[in-house]
């Protein structure tokens, strides 16, 4: 790749092609080092499931990562639907390459965004000079080099297809049907018990109603002998963070590169500190617990050389504050990078970070 090219060249514009065998185009627009637009599946113009994404592009390395944030629509042959998560939502992982001056590719590799399909396929993107569907983004795209590149519209054009929305919304959960009252247990009719030789019932037992009187000479009732039962083994318990972590559903809320030695993660309660509390949890297995939110940051750091390709750090709420959900503001410093991210997690979902190591450069 040569640098002079690539300077003339920009990862904003309209990309067609495939993305794990369907038919996709996908808008993006760099700002700053975040990618931002819109992506569409379709089999045709009248038949395509919209979704907004986000990302980053790191243009010394070309690595281009970007998400499907929210389904926004999906339109069928008779009416388009509101805007929603939707499991079937992608993250891809992709090289940005221009073999010739007109000639521009993204090639990676993409796999479920909640990482539950392990399974990946592959993305082939070119880059078009025109859109098969016209969007808010045609203006920003078109006017990239003469003003559609300021920060502030681009972040105006975006709100008007969907509002922040961290993640999904949760419903309450159901109310369980309501118990019968509990009602005190009768005492057990209790035979009578004769003393022996007496033909008279024992003064500490109470005869039970009979029409047949007792026979003086009745053999005396031994009771029967009950052989000791050994009570149950019981396991103890998971720890309760590992309950949380194990019942609760990942929510992604952002992808960090993987694209220096050490990753440092600073984690801060977001806007008031109201006695948030959060464990972390990287790759299943527990790496802290019981961190309380403060103004202050709790500096994580993460050694990059023990890191797989693909990675899930997952921020367990520990309890909700005082004011819910649990929130926290993180911001991860990789080599020169900065990423931030706004966390949400309750008692019904957890915040997933994934940390991906991008595609490996093409030699030229």
């Amino acid at each position: 790749m040569f640098p002079w090219l690539l300077s003339a060249q920009t990862i904003t514009g309209v990309w067609r092609g495939k993305i794990k065998g369907a038919q996709a185009e996908v808008k993006l627009v760099k700002s700053g080092d975040n990618l931002v637009g819109v992506a569409y599946y379709y089999q045709n113009k009248n038949r395509y499931k919209r979704y907004s994404v986000k990302g980053h592009f790191d243009p010394n390395t070309n690595a281009v990562i970007w998400w499907d944030e929210l389904l926004l629509e999906e339109m069928t042959k008779s009416r388009p639907l509101p805007f929603s998560a939707d499991p079937e939502a992608q993250l891809m992982v992709a090289d940005f390459n221009c073999p010739g001056a007109d000639e521009m590719y993204l090639d990676g590799t993409s796999s479920s965004r909640d990482n539950k399909q392990k399974q990946n396929g592959n993305v082939h993107l070119v880059k078009m000079d025109k859109p098969l569907f016209r969007d808010e983004w045609d203006f920003i795209i078109d006017n990239y080099f003469v003003g559609g590149n300021d920060p502030q519209l681009i972040d105006s054009v975006r709100l008007v297809a969907v509002a922040p929305m961290p993640e999904e919304p949760m419903g309450t959960p159901e109310a369980s049907p309501a118990r019968p009252p509990l009602t005190a247990h009768q005492p057990a009719t209790v035979p009578a018990v004769t003393a022996p030789g007496s033909g008279q019932p024992s003064a500490s037992i109470p005869p039970a109603a009979t029409s047949e009187p007792v026979a003086a000479s009745a053999p005396p009732v031994t009771a029967p002998v009950t052989a000791p039962v050994t009570p149950p083994t019981v396991k103890a318990a998971p720890p309760a963070n590992e309950i949380k972590f194990s019942s609760r559903k990942n929510v992604l809320q952002t992808v960090i590169p993987i694209t220096a030695k050490t990753i440092e993660l600073r984690f801060y309660d977001n806007a008031q500190v109201d006695g948030d509390s959060i464990a972390l949890f990287l790759n299943g297995k527990m790496l802290l617990q019981h961190i309380r939110l403060t103004e202050q940051p709790y500096i994580v750091k993460l050694d990059a050389s023990e890191l797989g390709d693909d990675n899930e750090l997952v921020m367990v709420a520990e309890n909700l504050g005082s004011i819910p959900p649990n929130t926290s503001f993180m911001v991860a410093e990789v080599g020169d990078k900065r990423y931030e991210a706004r966390l949400f997690a309750n008692e019904n979902s957890s915040a997933l970070i994934r940390i991906v190591r991008p595609a490996a450069k093409k030699e030229e």
